[in-house]
């Protein structure tokens, strides 16, 4: 016997997207949420998420997974677009800006091999405002991560893991954020 359709989530972005899944993650915790709940064919959702790895510095050997913020912006606009376009009109898209980091942490875990990664606040920053405006430009859904794993006074201990991925406890501040938009939208 087949029961009836599920909610489908369309997670899309880079390693902090797929470490969702884990043990107490904001993609699991978003699961969980929405387990056992009608849904149409199409997805209900579709969170995009990119920046981390593309708002590092660029690598002196011009390898690394820099991407230059106009470039940026650009891959941004066209994955947007292309959703705008492909979805149904009732499919919830949100984009997730570019989350801070804990710098300190991130250097201690750099090998010798990647000492010359830069990744910095002030970079991550720049692409989470992009973002954001991009987002505000096209009528699009957005959550500031930038802003809001750094409201809690020790959100660098508290909220990552290396200093870059997110703990459990960052992750609930991404599922609240989240579910605060989609709230908003109904």
């Amino acid at each position: 016997m087949v029961g009836p359709a599920r909610p489908q989530f369309v997670l899309f972005g880079s390693s902090i997207v797929q470490l969702s899944f884990g043990y107490g993650g904001w993609g699991a915790i978003l699961a969980d949420i929405y387990a056992r709940k009608d849904a149409a064919v199409q997805p209900s959702l579709v969170i995009v998420y990119f920046g981390g790895n593309d708002s590092m510095g660029p690598h002196s050997s011009g390898l690394g997974p820099h991407v230059p913020l106009a470039e940026y912006i650009e891959n941004m606009r066209k994955i947007a677009t292309y959703l705008q376009q492909s979805l149904s009109e009732k499919t919830r898209i949100i984009f997730l800006s570019c989350p801070p980091v804990n710098e300190a942490k991130v250097r201690e875990n750099t090998s010798e091999y990647f000492s010359e990664l830069v990744r910095t606040n002030a970079l991550c920053q720049s692409y989470s405002e992009a973002c954001i405006k991009l987002c505000q430009e096209m009528g699009l859904k957005v959550v500031d991560l930038f802003t809001a794993l750094q409201e809690k006074e020790d959100w660098m201990d508290a909220y990552f893991t290396d200093g870059i991925h997110l703990s459990a406890e960052g992750s609930k501040i991404v599922v609240k954020a989240i579910l605060k938009v989609l709230k908003e939208a109904d």
